[in-house]
């Protein structure tokens, strides 16, 4: 577990010489959160929640009289999401590491408590670095995933879609429905600390928190409009599967309509009546044999003009 007290320089210190008026940021995991939770007056149910990352993306903010609790899953786009947990009093932002699989939540942390010196470090600009780090790649993966969006449709349009098209459109949706879900947990995060209804924050400093909240709903709007796309392209595709489908089917109605004269004639002259004159007929195999081919010579030419095909 780690300690800092942020100032100029930023200044790692014990758990015994945090201030109440010094901001101080603090970073531990979910073992190390039990072992100092009493310290801080935390309440156990809260600490029972860092012991291991929920399946749930929504998992809420809980307020109580002297701090904020709240998780948040990351989404991440190789589906080994990060996981954390923050509890916030006033001058003291501590983040718990439950799973971190790249050190990319340590990072956002050591970025955002150097980010500033001096005495214009707040406790509220901790906070919203460092969210604002962990959705520091949204633009990047709209843009890529927008480009991505326009190749598929490129390939519907002309008709190159292979089998695996339908696997990979519905991969891409799941991710950014779990990035629409990770910007709804910032959003609802950022909302109810902009309520400040502990009074753990300064109101003058809850700027840095509604700056944060704008760039979640940008991200999530654009992240929405993307998803949007991807049900119209999925949509799209169906339909290009439907039309191919009917072509063949036309093709196949069209072969059929040709060649079922030759069906009938077949089975006319299969019934070997006895009195059927072409038995006795020498020429009676040839006229058979023209006989079919005048007919589906007139049904190709009545079909080019009627444009079957």
């Amino acid at each position: 577990m780690a300690y800092y007290q942020l100032g100029d320089p930023v200044r790692e210190i014990e758990l015994q010489e945090i201030r109440p008026d010094a901001v101080t940021a603090a970073y531990v995991s979910g073992s190390e959160l039990e072992e100092i939770y009493q310290f801080f007056g935390f309440d156990p149910e809260t600490v029972e929640e860092c012991r291991e990352a929920s399946p749930l993306f929504r998992t809420g903010e809980e307020i109580h009289s002297d701090y904020t609790f709240t998780e948040v899953r990351i989404a991440s786009p190789s589906g080994e999401d990060d996981w954390i947990a923050m509890y916030l009093k006033k001058n003291f932002v501590m983040i718990v590491d439950i799973r971190d699989e790249d050190n990319s939540t340590r990072n956002a942390f050591f970025n955002a408590i150097h980010r500033f010196s001096g005495s214009g470090q707040k406790a509220e600009k901790v906070v919203s670095h460092f969210l604002e780090a962990l959705i520091s790649d949204g633009k990047f993966n709209v843009e890529k995933t927008r480009n991505t969006v326009s190749d598929m449709e490129e390939l519907v349009l002309k008709g190159e879609a292979d089998g695996t098209f339908i696997e990979k459109l519905l991969n891409l949706k799941k991710k950014l429905l779990r990035q629409c879900s990770f910007y709804e947990q910032i959003l609802d995060m950022t909302e109810t600390l902009e309520e400040n209804e502990n009074g753990i924050f300064e109101e003058g400093n809850l700027i840095y928190i509604a700056n944060l909240k704008n760039k979640a709903a940008r991200l999530l709007a654009d992240t929405s409009a993307l998803s949007d796309s991807v049900d119209h392209l999925q949509d799209a595709y169906s339909s290009s599967l439907d039309m191919k489908l009917n072509q063949k089917m036309n093709i196949l109605t069209v072969i059929t309509t040709i060649f079922f004269p030759l069906t009938i004639i077949g089975g006319w002259y299969g019934m070997n009546f006895q009195a059927m004159p072409e038995f006795g007929w020498k020429y009676g195999y040839i006229y058979v044999i023209v006989l079919s081919v005048v007919v589906v010579t007139a049904l190709l030419i009545v079909g080019k003009k009627k444009k079957w095909f």
